[in-house]
């Protein structure tokens, strides 16, 4: 079984329908690990194409400010306009999916998904100096979230903890053997809104059978999503952070 796993997709249809096809169909079902919305100008088309194509997904922080679930109070000037922008928009099928979406860490056969911290799923999981403030909420080999917009993760026992890079400058892609023994918080990357210094939208394959995750980046059209941004008169700053990646 192979899964295709997106997160912070983020309203941004430009780099989905560059994952969708950079994946090239090479996956069996689909994943999505939140923010489905939030910052970009297509939340409609994002979540439209979710309904029918995504298997599993779970709510972020920016679906949940969407549909009134989350106060957007606590959230940036340029974010809570942009969730204010999104809920006055949003059709309302598209709306109550958004709000029918359960919470992080959900159990997907061999793996769990969540959208920040498995304990608090909009806390941001940013780094891990000792591996026993998650292991209580793993009850899988393999976890995957998001949230932070940075590819990358943790390797972890107890005891013990190191960190998965993100895939380098230059590179399409790179893959993470899951070894016996240990546990594994692997971040996919945002496809929406990198913040890592990498444009390139980010995204993962699990691989079932090989026991192994494939990191993956590719190229998209920014300035159409930028030029989007721009016309919905959504703040320029949502627009200009796309070219850099941050």
């Amino acid at each position: 079984m192979r899964y295709l796993v997106l997160s912070d997709i983020h309203s941004n249809w430009e780099a989905l329908e560059a994952v969708l096809r950079h994946a090239g169909g090479a996956h069996d079902a689909i994943v999505c690990l939140g923010d489905l919305v939030g910052y970009g100008a297509d939340p409609n088309r994002v979540v439209e194409w979710a309904r029918k194509e995504v298997s599993v997904a779970i709510r972020g922080n920016h679906d949940k400010a969407a549909v009134g679930l989350l106060d957007p109070a606590w959230f940036n000037p340029a974010a809570r306009e942009a969730a204010e922008w999104t809920a006055s928009v949003l059709t309302p099928e598209n709306y109550a999916y958004l709000r029918r979406l359960p919470r992080g860490p959900l159990s997907v056969g061999q793996f769990q998904i969540m959208h920040g911290h498995p304990a608090d799923e909009d806390e941001y999981l940013w780094d891990l100096a000792t591996p026993d403030d998650v292991l209580p909420f793993l009850a899988r080999p393999l976890a995957f979230f998001g949230h932070t917009h940075i590819q990358g993760g943790f390797r972890l026992r107890r005891g013990a903890v190191s960190g998965l890079e993100d895939v380098a400058e230059g590179e399409a892609g790179f893959r993470v053997a899951l070894l016996p023994g240990w546990k594994y918080l692997i971040n996919p990357g945002s496809v929406g809104q990198p913040r890592d210094g990498d444009p390139r939208a980010a995204y993962a394959i699990f691989d079932t059978e090989a026991a192994e995750v494939e990191l993956r980046r590719c190229v998209y059209a920014v300035e159409v999503a930028q030029a989007k941004i721009l016309r919905a008169g959504l703040p320029a700053v949502l627009a200009e952070r796309l070219k850099a990646g941050v």
